[in-house]
């Protein structure tokens, strides 16, 4: 199959234009001039999409699939208010609703560009509706207890369900591991995580310092989370996960071995001062940051323009889709970058920049970048079109403009690995999207309830 396009935006080389790529058996093959590669390969079928951008696929970070149906069904309001009032709608719902939630998710993925999720799960409802999306995916099985005595029982459990779902997943999907956020488990559970990653040879992710209200709770014992933690439905905590420790979020969760796992995902990292920076650049983390979420909700805005200077691999994720109006990534990039240039005046980010974080960036901060991330020959054939139709600035600069005036709408076609998966509003995927629809109106008529 040969994609030709107005301009090819390869990332780790200049945007070809009137460029073409080819592909197969899910690989990419050849790239270059469109006249040239038609020459080459008359034989092979070809695309056109002319007055658009072919680029790698977006990679989201990290999400929570589960929670697409509750978007709007959570009114507005500070970061610790709107965890409780989002713990309480998904209460409500069933396995067979979270899986159609999860599902609508992953269709709202493809049509955005996003060829990669990584999400996290309590229940598992992701992993069955990346593998029907046909996404690639990393699915993180989180692990919570806020007492120690439960510890062990909860990480039997999360393992159990690890070594399940490795034996259900294609090569598209890797499972992984992940504590729950720092204010609701003991802290023996990162420690039990992290050691299970690296004897198990699993990814791992863990929200750090996404919020002042988290930072204050652990450092000072004294946030919204602290009454959350003391008035818990479970009953008696034997050690308050409340008390103060007098260290950031991040040396707690140092101090506690959560960093010690050969492959670890930071998410958030909003509230870290230089030492918290050098210390993660030390343990060799990634992160992913949420610009829109930690806007929205009042947490902050991380300094992402201090990861880049230490060498951190980074990536845009959208977090809960119970917060944003899309799961965007673009909006992300875009969102990342104003900010950026507005609390760092005179370290100017370039939106090519911030377009290779969506892509190639993310995929090390996974380190699948040697798979996907760039249009490469030899790399797995993730890839999307998009309509640059509505922008004027796609002539002199199409990263700029892809950067600055596209969403998720201006998506025309997703391929992952090879396989058109969405294209012109149609999606090719393993899944009933009538019924699926049918079933979304449903369930958020009885959250409403």
């Amino acid at each position: 199959m040969l994609l030709c396009a107005e301009f090819v935006l390869p990332i780790t080389s200049e945007p070809i234009v009137n460029g073409a790529v080819l592909v197969r058996d899910g690989e990419i093959k050849d790239m270059g001039s469109a006249d040239m590669l038609r020459l080459l390969y008359p034989e092979d079928e070809v695309k056109e999409y002319p007055q658009a951008a072919l680029m790698p696929g977006l990679i989201d970070l990290h999400t929570h699939l589960e929670k697409s149906v509750a978007r709007g069904l959570v009114r507005e309001s500070d970061f610790p208010t709107w965890v409780r009032n989002v713990g309480k709608t998904m209460a409500k719902l069933d396995s067979d609703d979270l899986l159609e939630s999860a599902t609508l998710g992953a269709l709202e993925a493809l049509s955005n560009g996003v060829t990669t999720v990584a999400d996290s799960t309590a229940t598992g409802a992701s992993l069955k509706a990346v593998c029907n999306a046909g996404l690639r995916a990393f699915i993180y099985r989180e692990v919570n207890a806020k007492d120690k005595r439960r510890v062990d029982h909860a990480m039997n459990s999360a393992i159990r369900d690890v070594e399940k779902w490795q034996g259900k997943v294609s090569d598209l999907v890797t499972i992984g591991i992940a504590p729950g956020e720092l204010f609701d488990i003991h802290p023996q559970v990162m420690t039990a995580v992290a050691e299970y990653a690296t004897k198990a040879d699993v990814p791992m992710t863990i929200h750090v310092s996404g919020s002042l209200e988290e930072y204050n709770f652990v450092k000072r014992g004294s946030s919204a989370f602290s009454v959350d933690s003391m008035s818990d439905e479970r009953g008696f905590v034997e050690i308050p996960p409340w008390m103060p420790t007098g260290a950031s979020p991040v040396r707690y969760a140092l101090n506690w071995g959560a960093f010690e796992a050969p492959n670890v995902l930071v998410v958030h990292a909003v509230h870290v001062d230089e030492e918290d920076i050098v210390k993660l650049r030390n343990k060799g983390v990634s992160i992913a940051v949420c610009p829109r979420v930690n806007a929205q909700l009042g947490m902050g805005a991380a300094p992402l323009y201090e990861f880049l200077r230490n060498g951190i691999p980074v990536g845009f994720g959208t977090d809960s889709p119970a917060a944003t109006d899309a799961t965007d990534v673009l909006t992300e990039c875009r969102l990342g970058m104003l900010i950026q240039r507005a609390i760092n005046p005179g370290q100017f980010v370039p939106a090519a920049s911030m377009l290779e974080l969506a892509t190639l960036g993310a995929a090390r901060a996974l380190k699948i970048d040697h798979l996907v991330g760039s249009i490469e020959v030899g790399k797995r054939a993730d890839l999307i079109a998009l309509n640059l139709s509505g922008s004027q600035e796609s002539i002199l600069d199409p990263e700029a403009s892809v950067v600055n005036t596209c969403s998720g709408s201006d998506v025309a076609m997703t391929m992952v690995d090879g396989n058109v998966l969405y294209e012109k509003n149609r999606w090719n995927v393993d899944v009933e999207i009538a019924r699926n629809i049918v079933r979304i109106i449903e369930i958020r008529k009885k959250l409403r309830k």
